[in-house]
């Protein structure tokens, strides 16, 4: 009965994601790798250089050995810089060539990059490659409206990624010829590529989701806070800094404001949507990240994900969500509403506000408890032969002490028949249930495991303890409901709770133990998925366990659990 936790512990972690439309363009293992800062008074470019498109940045490897006094970098070409500046890496503000200084220039090994997000990994020794790093300076005079970035021609392979005021304005992407960036200085979160083809997967200030599933129905809103100040005072105005000490603060009035907002109809009917949670999320192309412990953020990209839900009766015909925040700088709204089959994308606007779901599945999941009923008790003709001889024995003693004339005739055959009906019950009485057979014990054993995941299906502790003590006894059905219910639940997504999909035994092996049941180590698979903050991941996990199995209140149930051993599946 050690280690409960495991039993439901499928998602210890978020890994990444699926069912999201992800633009995944491998630009982070390009050549050569360009990142962009903008920042107030100057723009800071670092370049990896790789071998083969050297001689397309001639005219910056020109001004770094300049710069380095005239020392020859690895393979530089020299004397180029001046009939290659035209063709040449080159930035622009509002139009104007920008004349670099160096900060920095040298070999050095390749960052090795994420293969989604372009972020830095460690770095395996057989993948070392050496490039040319650079890293230059523009100044900036004022605020320039516009930033222009122009790639060398020919057949360089440049991936970037360009930040303003800290706001990544496009995730990593190929740059090929001269691209355009419109820059937002009071609010960077709004500078925009021009290009669309450019624009970073999370750029919506705000975004709304709906997640319908089979007794519940997640209503998940996130917004930035800095958006949410026209509608409502959070003490932010004039901060650069959402400090940690002001978190709950907040949440608390961001949680205020939006309950009851964006009214959420389930067949019709108004649902009672509870706040279920609200966090500080940091989110990237592979995983969304619970700022938990609080943390000072950026107030320009500060991002709050606040989760309301409704319990359901079953799966429902049709749920709707009337969105009613919408601004200026956001007319438009993305929303997307998710159930077993996928995520359906809509674009919310103000003449085109609901956002509504219906029920297309032709064979939705519906989660029943099963119940594991004992076979029909032992008859007589099922019990040993000798117990047969025996209680026959008996009736005929039992006779003939009733028909005796005397006393002491009688009281024999009478204490006869009594031994015979004891030596009938020492030897297995119309009590006695063989053990199950191998498909027998097999289909008992998935029946109660699954049972046990379908348990937390619902919300409600006494409905959710009710479905669990078809299938668990004794003080181990306590044990089992309090770590259910915290094991479902990720802690490093917030709480967001995990939807088991299905069970499966994979094998079990008979042990000894159990007097009138049975006990058998068991090998059994978990799938399931968690749909969260726009995401969803799927995970399956093998577990390997002793149980203990007994006949309990005419059905069978798990009397004893210990977890032996559990591994994740690819």
């Amino acid at each position: 009965m050690r280690r409960l936790a495991i039993i439901l512990g499928l998602f210890a972690s978020a890994g990444p994601a699926v069912g999201d439309a992800l633009v995944v363009t491998r630009a982070m293992k390009a050549g050569t790798i360009a990142e962009i800062f903008v920042e107030q008074g100057n723009i800071r470019v670092e370049l990896e250089i790789g071998a083969a498109d050297l001689e397309s940045f001639g005219n910056v490897l020109a001004d770094a050995m300049r710069a380095e006094g005239g020392e020859s970098l690895p393979s530089a070409p020299t004397g180029k810089g001046t009939r290659l500046f035209a063709a040449g890496w080159e930035v622009k503000a509002d139009g104007v060539p920008l004349v670099p200084r160096v900060q920095e220039a040298e070999a050095r090994v390749r960052v090795q990059r994420d293969e989604i997000t372009g972020e830095p990994v460690p770095r395996k020794e057989q993948e070392a490659e050496a490039v040319v790093f650079i890293r230059l300076q523009y100044a900036l005079q004022g605020r320039p409206k516009t930033v222009s970035l122009k790639a060398p021609g020919g057949r360089v392979s440049l991936g970037f990624v360009l930040y303003h005021g800290g706001v990544p304005v496009t995730d990593f992407r190929y740059l090929s010829g001269e691209e355009t960036v419109d820059l937002n200085w009071d609010d960077p979160w709004y500078s925009r590529f021009r290009n669309r083809n450019l624009r970073r997967q999370f750029d919506a200030p705000l975004s709304a989701f709906l997640y319908i599933e089979p007794f519940e129905v997640r209503q998940e809103i996130v917004c930035r806070p800095k958006d949410l100040q026209q509608w409502v005072d959070l003490g932010l105005e004039g901060k650069q800094v959402i400090p940690a000490s002001a978190h709950a603060e907040v949440k608390r009035k961001v949680a205020q404001f939006l309950t009851g907002r964006n009214p959420v109809r389930v067949d019709g009917k108004p649902a009672a949507m509870k706040l279920d949670r609200i966090h500080f999320i940091q989110r990237s192309l592979r995983r969304t990240r619970v700022v938990d412990p609080p943390e000072d953020l950026p107030l320009v990209s500060a991002t709050l994900g606040v989760i309301f839900v409704a319990a359901t009766e079953g799966l429902p015909r049709e749920v709707t969500m009337k969105w009613e925040l919408f601004g200026a700088k956001f007319p438009q709204v993305p929303a997307v509403a998710t159930d077993e089959a996928g995520g359906m994308p809509y674009v919310l606007s103000a003449d085109d506000d609901v956002l509504r779901w219906q029920n297309f599945l032709t064979n939705p999941t519906l989660p029943q408890m099963r119940v594991i009923a004992l076979p029909a008790g032992a008859s007589f003709l099922d019990l040993p032969l000798f117990n047969i001889y025996c209680i026959t024995v008996a009736l005929a003693l039992a006779g003939l002490g009733i028909r005796a004339r005397s006393r002491r005739r009688a009281r024999r055959y009478l204490a006869a028949s009594a031994v015979a009906v004891l030596t009938a019950i020492a030897l297995g009485g119309p009590g006695a249930r063989p053990v199950p057979d191998r498909d027998e014990r097999a289909e008992i054993l998935e029946g109660l495991l699954h049972n046990v995941y379908r348990a937390v299906d619902h919300r409600d502790d006494g409905i959710a303890y009710d479905r669990l003590e078809l299938s668990i006894a004794g003080d181990l059905l306590r044990q089992v409901f309090l770590q259910a219910r915290r094991s479902i639940e990720l802690e490093n997504q917030g709480g967001a709770r995990v939807k088991v999909q299905a069970v499966a035994l994979v094998e079990h092996e008979l042990k000894a133990g159990v007097p009138d049941g049975f006990a058998a180590e068991c090998t059994w698979n978990v799938s399931g998925s968690v749909g969260h903050w726009g995401h969803v991941h799927r995970r399956t996990n093998q577990y390997r366990a002793a149980l203990d199995v007994e006949p309990l209140d005419g059905v069978w149930k798990i009397t004893g659990l210990e977890i032996l051993g559990e591994v994740r599946l690819p």
